[in-house]
């Protein structure tokens, strides 16, 4: 019996595989920030929604996570805003990196 962990490591040798892995992970990773954000301001999705200039589907799509299309910085940083953060962005160096 092989892992599921194990299965993804070893897709993860594929190149196309991981990039497509990893915004998968982001998207995952947006979504949940947003819900914890937006909970944590006492706001329902629709007040976030009017607060970023955007629709209450639009939020739900972005907490969802299973949107396929990546989230625009513009959006991002409007939700950012409306929920009085910053929008940061990082590129740590990899693990796998020498």
């Amino acid at each position: 019996m092989i892992s599921l962990n194990e299965v993804i490591a070893e897709e993860l040798k594929d190149s196309e595989f991981r990039v497509f892995y990893e915004e998968e992970q982001i998207k995952n990773q947006i979504a949940k920030l947003i819900v914890e954000l937006r909970q944590k301001e006492g706001l329902t999705q629709e007040e976030l929604a009017k607060a970023a200039h955007t629709t209450q589907p639009v939020i739900a799509r972005l907490e969802k996570g299973s949107d396929k299309r990546t989230p625009s910085l513009t959006l991002l940083n409007k939700i950012a805003h409306s929920l009085g953060r910053e929008l940061c962005l990082d590129f740590p160096v990899l693990k796998t990196a020498k």
